[in-house]
């Protein structure tokens, strides 16, 4: 498997901790990935430092980061490390250390590769975009909402599902190494991760979905094995296409990875039903048997006792899809 898929270029798009834990997985088969990371966050303390320097959200880059450097480097510690008591209380050293690198450099980008480059990463982190991109959501009653943090949030309160996202400013362009990385990809993955809120904000940078369709890469849709609350309470895999559908005109992926295990020990699932969140059952995938290559399989693994994509078995379906290619 390493030999298979080490000399191929890996592209994976998205952000928060669906993301990350991809790259994880993904670095112990290939050296040659490179990460396009949504910047849509406005939470936390990745929320802070947005508002307070007027810097992009450094928090979904950082994971990517740690997650792409040696899980022994005691630097991918200190990046991870979030303070828990004082003023910092609750803010991450790697978003600091970001923040100051974007001083240092002199810009969002090359602070990214100074970072990288300390941790000797297995890989090209990137930002979407370098513009200071916010989200809005139109919910189904009409309402819009703008912030990334703040759309689950009062989805949920209004009792409204999100209908359609859009970015501010609309027109954001693409950060232009993300689109050198697309067009010479060998394998593109699409996700997983907060559909509306980091998966689908990429592809509406000016530029990434044409790089997409545009790519003759093999173009995978990994589509999540959890609902989320507020973003796709009661979701099935045929609705999270549906979704993706519904924001781009063109077709962007050539096949799904979706999760059909559904045996999970009873008090990790009691746990995920405490926070209305629950499988991601197929649904009807009928109307999506031509348009893709569909492949279920039993992506789902758990992890001190939280359910993650098994990053070994991602990997073996791309072997099987290289196998029938040849």
């Amino acid at each position: 498997m390493m030999q298979s898929l080490n000399n191929l270029r890996i592209v994976a798009i998205g952000g928060g901790s669906g993301l990350s834990v991809i790259l994880k997985g993904l670095k112990k088969v290939s050296k040659n990935i490179t990460a396009i990371v949504s910047v849509g966050d406005d939470g936390g303390g990745s929320g802070i430092i947005r508002e307070d320097l007027g810097i992009l959200p450094p928090g979904d880059i950082r994971s990517c980061i740690v997650s792409l450097a040696d899980d022994e480097s005691e630097m991918a510690h200190l990046l991870a490390y979030r303070f828990e008591s004082g003023l910092l209380k609750g803010q991450s050293f790697g978003n600091l250390f970001i923040a100051a690198m974007h001083y240092l450099k002199g810009n969002f980008a090359e602070a990214v590769k100074a970072v990288s480059d300390v941790l000797k990463i297995s890989g090209t982190v990137l930002p979407v975009t370098l513009e200071d991109m916010r989200l809005v959501a139109e919910l189904e009653n009409g309402e819009k909402v703008v912030g990334e943090s703040c759309i689950p949030v009062v989805s949920q309160t209004l009792e409204s599902p999100i209908a359609h996202m859009n970015i501010d400013p609309p027109h954001a362009q693409a950060f232009r190494y993300c689109i050198d990385a697309i067009s010479q990809a060998d394998i593109i993955i699409l996700g997983p991760g907060s559909l509306y809120t980091s998966v689908i904000p990429n592809l509406l940078v000016e530029g990434i979905p044409a790089a997409l369709a545009q790519s003759n890469a093999i173009k995978i849709y990994c589509c999540n094995i959890m609902t989320q609350p507020g973003e796709t309470d009661r979701y099935t895999v045929a609705a999270h296409i549906h979704a993706i559908e519904n924001h781009v005109s063109t077709p962007i992926f050539d096949y799904v990875f979706y999760n059909t295990n559904t045996d999970i020990h009873p008090h990790i699932l009691a746990r995920y039903k405490t926070k209305n969140t629950q499988i991601v059952l197929s649904g009807d995938l009928s109307g999506y048997q031509q348009k893709y290559k569909l492949i279920p399989d039993y992506f789902l693994t758990s992890q001190n006792n939280y359910l993650v994509h098994d990053t070994e078995k991602i990997a073996q379906n791309i072997l099987k899809i290289l196998e029938e290619g040849k």
